[in-house]
């Protein structure tokens, strides 16, 4: 009777933590950790503070990128214009600096104030016209890919003197340094853990995510909020695009190929669900992490292609897609889902 107390209170231990809304998340702190101490124990050098801060530097902009399409992907919807926002962030930035001599402030303004408008634009052409997220976002991804080969085909160099101070800015800190970018990213990330788990307007998105009729139902203003979700989403993408000026000094039109999708990966890998309504902001971060320590692992190996990053990517996306699959069934199972807030 004993040992059949103390199994059926393992079980119970083990169900909770398998229904706990955090679980994704941890596991996710978890994988980092252990690639992070194998990467330490295979090659000399790799355990040290500026290797890790690395990891922040070079993905900053992707870091942002991931907080915008994480509201977006919990409201229920997906982002596929992001990347080419981002471009077309570093050549209007690169065009208003180099050829029109605007001052770099009301530069960085203009781009972000552009890129809250297309998506904007974007989430208002979904709500009122009832069209597909996937086809909208698609089109604005053509669009402003587009866009950017009408300002010039060529790369154009960044020279204005406050873009090189902050590209060549070091922070120091425990014995190694981080660059401006990076505190950037982390107060965006701590504004959006903020907006997503403190004000109506997180509670609107993880509730259009659920079940947006139902949403609309229990009088929230549902078209608002995609509207708004879309807005932050390019806006999160202009400032990835500044922040990508900054890393390159440069604006091009093939800047970011395939950054929408990479954002997608870290965001699902943090532990949101695809299908919406579940997940945390901070997940982000850790997807992000994995992703950097995953490229910084072959870059110190040296003798593996550069592809492999994307199959082991690829990997982890089938397994995490799948755990949240049967997380989900699980739930279900039990007659209830994992809580978001």
């Amino acid at each position: 009777m004993a040992n059949a107390t103390v199994n059926n209170s393992r079980a119970l231990r083990l169900r909770t933590l398998f229904n706990s809304p955090y679980f994704t998340s941890v596991i996710t702190v978890v994988l980092f950790v252990i690639m992070f101490v194998l990467g330490a124990v295979s090659y000399p050098g790799f355990f040290s503070a500026q290797v890790f801060f690395n990891l922040l530097i070079d993905n900053a902009y992707l870091l942002v990128i991931g907080i915008g399409m994480t509201f977006v992907i919990l409201s229920g919807g997906i982002d596929l214009s992001v990347g080419s926002v981002l471009a077309l962030t570093t050549m209007i930035s690169a065009y208003l600096l180099q050829s029109l001599h605007w001052p770099p402030i009301v530069v960085m303004l203009c781009v972000l104030l552009m890129g809250a408008l297309f998506g904007a634009l974007m989430g208002a052409l979904m709500h009122f016209f009832k069209l597909q997220a996937f086809i909208v976002t698609l089109a604005g991804m053509f669009f402003a890919r587009g866009l950017c080969y009408l300002i010039s085909i060529n790369s154009i160099t960044i020279d204005n003197s406050l873009y090189v101070t902050l590209s060549q800015a070091r922070l120091n800190l425990f014995g190694a340094f981080i660059s401006p970018s990076v505190v950037i990213a982390l107060l965006t990330l701590a504004l959006a853990i903020y907006l997503a788990h403190y004000t109506r307007f997180g509670r609107a998105v993880y509730a259009m995510g659920g079940n947006e009729e139902s949403a609309h139902l229990m009088g929230l203003p549902v078209g608002r909020t995609k509207i708004l979700v879309y807005a932050f989403s390019g806006f999160s993408a202009s400032l990835a695009g500044i922040l990508f000026s900054l890393y390159m000094l440069s604006g091009y039109g093939l800047h970011a190929q395939g950054a929408e999708l990479d954002a997608i990966a870290a965001v699902v890998i943090g532990g949101t669900l695809l299908s919406g309504g579940y997940g945390y902001v901070a997940g982000t971060l850790s997807g992000v992490l994995i992703l950097g320590v995953i490229q910084t692992l072959i870059s110190f190996d040296g003798t593996l292609s550069s592809w492999w990053t994307k199959i082991v990517i690829g990997a982890l996306l089938f397994i995490f897609c799948l755990a949240q699959r049967l997380l989900a069934i699980g739930g279900k199972a039990r007659g209830s889902a994992p809580k978001t807030v």
